[in-house]
């Protein structure tokens, strides 16, 4: 089997290591950045370009995508165009984009039951007593939409805590979601 790594670098360990996996099963691994890749979209045969080569279907038995939160919005479009080549994905480009996204993974997990912190969002600083009081009071969590790996994460301990950084998120046109912390949620399980 041919597969295809999308990683941004070669040298990482999780890269190496899924190379030496799919080596040792007796398959041919490659490492390509999808960030060196671009796509010709305008005919019936769609390809992926990279460096000096062409990628066409049937190039390819698997991708494994690994697609750095930084770079989410291309990197999905090389997987999407991966698919189009009807090449298998492990992680497809819907299910990456939703992963990333904090409120949408958060209203999918909700809708489905997975239990989940009391969460609100809002567009609008109007009402903060009601954001506040919606995920039961201080403390709160709030999170940056944007954030990855624990930046853009704020525990207000207090309700003005809570408030003042609410307002200067929103103040600054930042999409964040208002969650219960943890000591908040132990406190209503049972």
């Amino acid at each position: 089997m041919k597969i295809g790594i999308l990683s941004r670098n070669a040298k990482l360990y999780s890269t190496r290591r899924l190379v030496e996996a799919a080596k040792e099963r007796g398959h041919e691994a490659r490492v390509i950045d999808h960030l060196r890749c671009f796509m010709d979209l305008g005919t019936a045969n769609p390809t992926i370009h990279y460096k000096d080569e062409e990628f066409c279907p049937g190039d390819f038995d698997a991708v494994i995508p690994r697609i750095g939160a930084s770079v989410t919005f291309y990197g999905t479009s090389v997987v999407r165009q991966f698919e189009m080549m009807g090449t298998y994905n492990v992680n497809e480009s819907v299910a990456i984009s939703r992963a990333r996204d904090k409120l949408r993974a958060t209203q999918l997990l909700s809708r489905k039951g997975v239990g989940i912190p009391q969460t609100a969002f809002a567009n609008s600083p109007d009402d903060v007593d009601g954001l506040i009081r919606e995920v039961g009071g201080a403390p709160l969590v709030i999170k940056l939409l944007e954030g990855t790996q624990g930046v853009g994460v704020v525990l207000a301990e207090t309700k003005k805590a809570a408030e003042s950084v609410i307002q200067a998120f929103m103040g600054v046109k930042s999409d964040i979601l208002i969650q219960e912390s943890d000591r908040c949620h132990a406190a209503h399980c049972p």
